[in-house]
């Protein structure tokens, strides 16, 4: 039975229009494969012992005579042998050739898993991120199936457990804790001291020349104090004074003494040029880490709402992949039936087989990039490792944006946190460079202290020689005071070999680089603005478009199916309806998508949003023009 093209083709037609197209499609392959000398010649000796592949069937048109017919057959002749070439590096289970009833082959069992449908709602009191320091155990790896979240959901667990915004508000704190330390420079320091000690030692006395001749009296004379008779009516006697040295005498004697000592000090800065300078560059620290803060908070709502927008995309993504599938595997079984009543040749089913295999390559990338979307926005969201985020949101559009690019732009620059940071860091640079130049200037100081002292000292194991040494001998000696002091210090720095002064050109230079990045920031911010802005306007016309293409393309398809059941239209024409139907879903699809996120990048510059880390932080999905301050 012979079938009758659209444009009135018969059978032979279409065989040599096909003809003539599989010679175009020779010339544009045969060109690059000819780069595959190489490995032919890698598999020579393999591709030699292989079975023959079927040959090529010669037209059957009567003119196998034609030398351009001829030059064609040898063209693919040659195309089919480098092929065959090529297949024997290929996996053994690739290079069967399919049967017209072969079955689809399944979809990868880790991709099915890891998109497995939400079963249920996220639970925000389970979204707790763990410690910051915590590995995942094996339990928590686990999978536990997704759980869907909406927008404003996900945003509010992004404020309460991002990572990098829980390591920014330690930042704030921490500059918190560096001004009051600044600011203690304007009280005194009052400090406790206390020391003991012990210790022993053992001396060596001598006298060269002994105090006999020094005249002091008969306490220093050797024979200066009269000592009673020993018997009565004897004679009297005399003896050495009580400190009378001899020449060449000496003593030897241990001694121990243990000390102990304690008071209070005082010191004050009366006149310091460099405190004020640091308390203000403190201050000005501050001020940039909470500025840093509220530009997180953006940046991390842009985030969340891109990575949110990017699933649902790949959802519906998969939605479309999975329908395309499913319809080529309705039109297979059509053309199989076709083929087998002889209404189509062999040609158009393996087509369609070509056709359905690309589509499920495209759906299995699909549920690939859906699985990895999860992931993201799950360490966005400083998720538990044991759950999956899924979007619960159905896909919506924005609203056009309220304000135009010149209201824009001026909203964007009025209070900007990433501006304001910059300022405040460059004002810290410049009262860091005023304090470094108050080191050149004199500071007075007050300072005072008091104190008491005890110490207790044991001299033991005494022995003389040659006559004594060294005078009267306490064994045990204690002894009790107390001190104090007050007044003034000045301390003038009057040449440092120019060290202050290159520290403060330097800060100068810092705060001169700041300037320029400043300058870098607020072009960048325009740059930001005016892509997305004009992005935005072009996704809203690309939608309109994509909406009426779509339209066109559901009823082209419509009409080219029922044309092709009845055998008024070819396969091409039903393969080409089919890719335009399924590019025009995609294309409305990205354009849905394109205004969602490009509205969100320019509510990102706008988005007011608090520099206290203590205060709340609540999503906001649109922009109130109401609430941007006046300028």
């Amino acid at each position: 039975m012979e079938r009758v093209g659209q444009g009135g083709r018969s059978r032979d037609g279409l065989q040599r229009g096909r003809w003539r197209f599989g010679a175009l499609a020779v010339a544009l392959i045969a060109a690059p494969l000819a780069e595959l000398g190489d490995i032919q010649a890698q598999a020579q000796a393999q591709s030699q012992n292989r079975p023959a592949a079927s040959a090529v069937p010669a037209p059957s048109d009567g003119r196998s005579g034609d030398p351009e017919i001829r030059r064609l057959e040898r063209t693919w002749r040659q195309l089919d042998q480098q092929l065959r070439t090529l297949d024997t590096v290929l996996p053994p289970e690739l290079q069967s050739q399919p049967a017209d009833r072969d079955s689809v082959s399944p979809l990868p069992a880790n991709l099915i898993k890891a998109n497995q449908a939400p079963r249920g709602a996220l639970d925000p009191a389970q979204a707790k991120p763990v410690a910051p320091l915590a590995l995942p155990t094996p339990l928590q790896l686990k999978d536990q199936g997704a759980q869907g979240l909406s927008l404003e959901q996900a945003l509010a667990i992004a404020f309460a457990g991002s990572a990098t915004l829980q390591g920014q508000r330690e930042q704030v704190a921490s500059s918190l804790a560096s001004l009051q330390a600044a600011l203690g420079a304007w009280w005194p320091q009052i400090s406790a001291v206390a020391s003991g000690s012990s210790s022993q030692s053992g001396k060596w006395l001598g006298a060269p020349v002994g105090n006999a001749n020094l005249g002091f009296g008969p306490q220093f004379a050797p024979n200066g104090i009269a000592t009673p008779p020993a018997v009565p009516g004897g004679a009297a006697g005399t003896t050495a004074g009580a400190f009378f040295v001899p020449s060449g005498g000496g003593a030897y004697l241990n001694e121990s003494q243990n000390q102990f000592q304690a008071g209070l000090e005082l010191n004050y800065a009366l006149i310091d040029f460099a405190r004020t300078p640091k308390i203000k560059a403190a201050r000005a620290q501050l001020r940039s880490a909470r500025n840093t803060y509220a530009a997180n908070l953006r940046s991390l709502q842009l985030q969340v709402s891109e990575a949110y927008y990017k699933l649902q995309q790949a959802e519906q993504l998969v939605r479309i992949r999975d329908a395309a599938v499913r319809n080529d595997l309705l039109i297979l079984q059509d053309t199989l039936d076709l083929k087998i009543a002889g209404l189509v040749p062999r040609l158009d089913v393996l087509r369609r087989r070509a056709i359905e295999a690309s589509d499920q390559e495209l759906l299995i990338q699909a549920l690939a990039d859906r699985a990895v979307a999860r992931r993201q926005l799950a360490a966005l969201l400083n998720l538990p490792p044991e759950l999956t985020p899924e979007a619960s949101d159905p896909i919506s559009l924005q609203a056009r944006w309220p304000l135009d690019l010149d209201k824009t732009l001026l909203a964007a620059y009025a209070g900007n946190p990433e501006l304001e940071s910059i300022l405040a860091v460059r004002d810290a640079l410049a009262r860091n460079r005023d304090a470094v130049a108050a080191g050149l200037l004199p500071k007075l100081s007050l300072f005072a202290n008091a104190g008491g002292s005890a110490s207790n000292t044991n001299q033991f194991d005494v022995s003389a020689f040659n006559g004594g040494c060294c005078g009267a001998l306490i064994p045990v000696k204690n002894a009790n005071g107390y001190d104090w002091s007050v007044g003034l210090s000045l301390r003038w720095l009057l040449f440092d070999g120019g060290t202050t002064a290159a520290e403060a050109r330097a800060l100068d230079r810092r705060s001169a680089a700041e300037a320029q990045s400043y300058a870098a920031q607020r072009n960048a911010i325009r740059l930001r603005l005016e892509q997305s802005f004009f992005n935005h306007e072009a996704s809203l016309a690309k939608l309109a478009s994509a909406r009426r293409g779509l339209a066109a393309a559901i009823e082209a398809y419509r009409d080219v199916r029922l044309r092709y059941l009845s055998g008024l239209s070819d396969e091409l024409d039903l393969s080409n309806t089919e890719d335009k139907l399924i590019n025009a879903l995609v294309s409305r699809l990205n354009a849905t998508v394109g205004v969602n996120i490009t509205y969100a990048q320019l509510l990102r510059e706008l988005l007011p949003v608090p520099r206290d880390p203590s205060q709340p932080v609540q999503p906001q999905l649109q922009l109130d023009p109401a609430a941007l301050p006046s300028r």
